[in-house]
């Protein structure tokens, strides 16, 4: 599909950090600074006992976290890991809050040596956080050269969710969509952006499309590896004559599989939040078992290997992230506040903004390009043949480089 309406006089990029409005509060530096709560931390995980053997071995990961993958990784949590050294390489990006109505939202802003530099929103999800995108900051904030010679650059923002690491928890009451207008203030009277692309995956992805749907005078272009609709089963595939390549059909699979037989975290969070996140709450090695696996299971089965970076240390990093800032329960709490995430009415916004779609093979969720041209001004759809669920983990330079696709379509 040709864009029909060619994005012009693509936005300004002075950092502003003065008052915007009311509701909206100056920038200030901020620091991750965890240290004190390392000892507890570590006097739990030492102190929590797991059964000496499986109980059922030959199910291997079907009915949840693996024995012997939740025992190494504590193996590694009380002998092999140092939460100084993790910190402070967290702590080599730029990193800010601010208040907007009333909320503290915390974020990255790494600025690219290029004048013309895009902004780029990028939003993550559950069981991740501004920690997925951290191999793809910087080389995206690096100029590029496309085969055209056209020069690409970004300035990068990414904020923590509502309930997420620092970022204050919302109203009970709030959802996506009043992240969606938090995050745009962010951008455009917080940070000075008139307007900026973005990237989006699991809850970041449906931010990102109330974004991509409802401003659509700031939001010039949108990139997903994830959508907010409901995936469609096999039969309606194939209802529709949709012939699928040998990456789509793995995809597929892995989809229906997360449909039918690993909803139940979803349904315990949607349903009853405080159930699980307090009985986890000063459990880091519950929320070890919790977190860590379903980011293993959601992963790239090679992960570790190749251009993946999702290795222990990470999953390690990600939990305590959570557990040090305890923000387990409030992080739950965002399925609850939207329930009823994916939409089963495919329909496009009235944006001529770009739209582009990455394709993992080993994600969980499944959208042929003839159902992502449905919902957007789509112009490019790529596949790869490695990465899951957690694209800027999982396979970084794949992540980078569809991002940078995004900026031949802005002028």
């Amino acid at each position: 599909m040709v864009l029909s309406v060619i994005v012009l006089g693509f936005f300004a990029t002075a950092l502003g950090t003065s008052l915007a409005g009311p509701t909206t509060g100056s920038v200030q530096p901020f620091r991750i600074d965890l240290a004190k709560g390392i000892p507890h931390l570590e006097a739990l995980v030492k102190n929590t006992n797991l059964p000496s053997k499986s109980l059922y071995p030959t199910t291997g990961g079907t009915f949840g976290v693996q024995l012997d993958f939740l025992r190494d990784l504590k193996t590694q949590w009380e002998q092999g890991y140092n939460w100084s050294q993790q910190e402070a390489e967290l702590n080599q990006l730029a990193q800010y809050t601010t208040s907007i109505e009333n909320q503290t939202i915390h974020f990255i802003h790494e600025k690219s040596d290029d004048k013309d530099a895009i902004p780029l929103l990028l939003i993550h999800g559950w069981p991740g956080s501004i920690q997925e995108f951290f191999p793809v900051i910087k080389p995206l904030t690096q100029s590029w050269t496309s085969p055209t010679g056209k020069n690409v650059s970004f300035n990068v923002i990414v904020p923590s969710l509502p309930g997420f690491l620092f970022s204050s928890s919302p109203p009970e009451n709030s959802t996506d969509a009043d992240t969606a207008r938090l995050f745009d203030t962010l951008m455009t009277d917080v940070l000075g952006y008139p307007k900026y692309a973005l990237h989006g995956t699991d809850w970041g992805c449906d931010v990102g499309y109330r974004l991509y749907e409802s401003f659509n005078a700031t939001v010039r272009a949108a990139h997903f590896a994830f959508l907010p609709f409901q995936p469609p089963t096999p039969q309606e595939i194939a209802d529709q004559n949709i012939t699928l390549s040998d990456i789509g059909k793995v995809t597929l699979q892995r989809s229906v599989d997360w449909l039918t037989t690993d909803q139940g975290y979803f349904q315990e969070q949607a349903f009853k939040p405080n159930d699980i996140g307090l009985a986890l709450y000063d459990n880091p090695v519950g929320q070890l078992a919790w977190l860590g696996g379903d980011i293993a299971r959601w992963s790239d089965p090679r992960a570790g290997t190749g251009p993946s970076k999702l290795t222990h240390t990470v999953i390690l990093t990600s939990v305590s992230l959570y557990y040090l800032t305890e923000t387990f329960l409030s992080s739950v709490w965002q399925y609850t506040r939207n329930a009823n995430v994916f939409r089963t009415n495919y329909t496009k916004p009235a944006t001529d903004a770009p739209m582009f779609y990455t394709l993992l093979e080993y994600n969980i969720g499944f959208w042929p390009r003839e159902y992502v041209e449905k919902v957007g001004n789509l112009v490019s759809y790529k596949e790869h043949d490695f990465g899951g669920h957690f694209a800027g983990l999982d396979n970084p330079p794949a992540l980078i480089e569809d991002i940078r696709e995004m900026g031949l379509y802005i002028k």
